[in-house]
C-alpha cells in the first residue's frame, strides 16, 4: 500500500475502502446518507460527488442488486473507488464516470447517464461557504469541501436530469443552510422531508438530511415535512444504539414522522 494511501474499515468492517491519507476523506455524512437512501433492489442509483465511493459502496452493501454510478470530479479518486468496487465484490453492478457535475448534458450522457435514467440520487455536496472558511491548501479537499455561489442549483438541477419522474433525490447538507437546499428543489421537487441530525441532545442540529421527489407534473406549492432527528450521541457523551447501527451495522436511517 502507497504511504499516501490508506485502507480503512467501515461499518465494522463490512466494507473496506482506500482513501487518501491526506485532502479528502469520507466521514460519518457518507455513511449517514448511504442509510437514509431508501433504494430498492433493481434500482439503478447515482452518486454525485461520490469521491472514493463511500456512500454509494455502503449503500450497494446494505441493498442487494442495486445498478450503481459512482460520479466523481477527480480521476485519482475514481481511480480508487473502481479499486474499493472491485476489493468488495461489486464490480459488475457499479460503474465509475469522471465527470464534473456541471458538465453539459453530453458529457453524462457519453458516460451512459441519459435524462431519467435513475430511480435514486444520493449526494453529499461541498458545503462551506467560500467567504466563511479558509481554503484548504489541498486542491482535491479544497474542491470537496468549499461550495461556489450557486453551486447548489447546479448539484440539484445534475440530480433532477437524472431522475425520472417520480425518483427520489436524498441529500446531506449543513443544517444552517437549509433555505438554500430548499430554494434549490423548489422549481423540480416536491413532497420534500426533513431530517435533522444532532450531536447530542442539548444542541443545535449539525446536519440536515434532504429528501425529495422529483415532481411528474405541474408545480404545486412546495410541501415540507420535518420528521424525526437523529442524536449521534446521548447526554453523556456516549453513541446513542441508533447511530451506532447505522454507523457500524448496516442499519437503514429512516425518515419517521
Amino acid at each position: 500500500m502507497p504511504d499516501e494511501i490508506t485502507d480503512d474499515a467501515v461499518l465494522g468492517g463490512a466494507l473496506r475502502l482506500l482513501q487518501p491519507r491526506s485532502g479528502h476523506r469520507f466521514g460519518h455524512d457518507a455513511i449517514l446518507l448511504a442509510a437514509a437512501t431508501a433504494a430498492q433492489p433493481g434500482e439503478r442509483v447515482v452518486d454525485l460527488g461520490a469521491g472514493v465511493g463511500a456512500a454509494g459502496l455502503a449503500l450497494a452493501k446494505r441493498v442487494a442488486d442495486i445498478s450503481l454510478t459512482l460520479v466523481e470530479i477527480d480521476p485519482a479518486l475514481c481511480e480508487l473507488a473502481k479499486k474499493n468496487a472491485a476489493r468488495n465484490g461489486m464490480t459488475e453492478r457499479v460503474a465509475v464516470a469522471a465527470l464534473d457535475v456541471a458538465a453539459p448534458d453530453s458529457f453524462f450522457d457519453n458516460a451512459n447517464l441519459k435524462s431519467g435514467c435513475a430511480g435514486r440520487v444520493l449526494m453529499n455536496p461541498p458545503f462551506h461557504a467560500a467567504a466563511r472558511t479558509q481554503s484548504s491548501p489541498n486542491a482535491a479537499r479544497r474542491v470537496a469541501h468549499v461550495a461556489q455561489a450557486g453551486s447548489m442549483d447546479v448539484w440539484v438541477g445534475a440530480a433532477a436530469r437524472l431522475l425520472h419522474p417520480g425518483g427520489t433525490l436524498t441529500l446531506i447538507y449543513r443544517a444552517d443552510a437549509l433555505d438554500e437546499v430548499l430554494s434549490a428543489l423548489a422549481s423540480d421537487f416536491e413532497a420534500v422531508e426533513v431530517l435533522p441530525v444532532y450531536p447530542r441532545p442539548d444542541a443545535a442540529a449539525i446536519r440536515v438530511i434532504v429528501q425529495a421527489r422529483r415532481r411528474d407534473g405541474l408545480r404545486n406549492e412546495q410541501a415540507v415535512t420535518s420528521v424525526s432527528g437523529l442524536y449521534l450521541n446521548g447526554a453523556g457523551g456516549t453513541p446513542t444504539p441508533e447511530a451506532e447501527a447505522i454507523l457500524r451495522s448496516l442499519a437503514a436511517l429512516e425518515f419517521k414522522k
